[in-house]
């Protein structure tokens, strides 16, 4: 099935034109195949959120935004899933944002997959020359990966991050650098969920869209609460639907 025949009224229709526009960015060498499995992955624990964003997840973002607005150098660090799913809406938060700046990262990384997202980042709107990542020079300590390629002047000098869809091993290796990390993850039970200070549970275009108008929290948040909180959210969701 191609996204042109997919009908408006089929109940899955947005659901199917995200995963054909996954799967295009894959053969464009934006995303890498594996990718697709960790899209499938959110989009299991979205059904259990009945496809709607919780509670749980504005009071995070709430706060997510109180962080990034009084951030010294706030940076939205977005993977190859973020860009193919939301370019638009990254390049549409750093202008809602002062001072957020645009910074590429990856684990399956090679400089041409980082200049087709870089580019792909740019078309969406972003000022040429503003989208970080191609020359990288520092490192994230504690990383053996190429996910450790950072720049100075985005990740590097960031005092809070959000790296939204990300592995938990980055998470935590900026964490450990006294970062304060934000994350966008529909699951809850994720080794990055349970290590960012704030943790998203909704859908990455969701919950961009909500960040771009949502109100600063008050700082009385806590994480591991609110996650536990979503988890029993999904639980009765699961058992109300059987």
């Amino acid at each position: 099935m191609t996204a042109t025949n997919i009908p408006d009224d089929h109940p899955r229709a947005r659901s199917l034109r995200v995963r054909e526009a996954m799967k295009d960015a894959v053969e464009a060498g934006l995303v890498h195949a594996t990718g697709l499995i960790a899209h499938g992955r959110g989009e299991a624990f979205d059904y259990l959120l009945g496809e709607t964003s919780p509670p749980e997840a504005e009071a995070a973002g709430a706060e997510a935004v109180r962080l990034l607005r009084a951030a010294r150098r706030p940076v939205l660090s977005p993977n190859g899933n973020v860009v193919a799913l939301d370019a638009a809406g990254c390049v549409a938060l750093a202008e809602a944002i002062p001072g957020l700046r645009l910074e590429v990262n990856l684990f399956h990384r090679t400089p041409e997959r980082i200049d087709r997202l870089v580019r792909a980042v740019e078309a969406a709107g972003a000022p040429a020359g503003s989208v970080l990542g191609r020359e990288p020079d520092a490192r994230i300590p504690g990383l053996a990966s190429d996910r450790a390629l950072c720049c100075a002047a985005g990740i590097g000098d960031a005092d809070v991050v959000l790296v939204p869809l990300e592995d938990g091993d980055r998470c935590e290796a900026l964490v450990a650098m006294g970062k304060t990390v934000i994350t966008i993850d529909l699951n809850p039970l994720s080794r990055t969920a349970r290590t960012a200070h704030v943790t998203i549970v909704d859908e990455l275009t969701r919950a961009l869209a909500s960040l771009r108008t949502a109100p600063p929290g008050t700082g009385r948040f806590d994480n591991t609460t609110n996650l536990a909180a979503v988890r029993r959210r999904m639980a009765t969701h699961l058992l109300e639907s059987a």
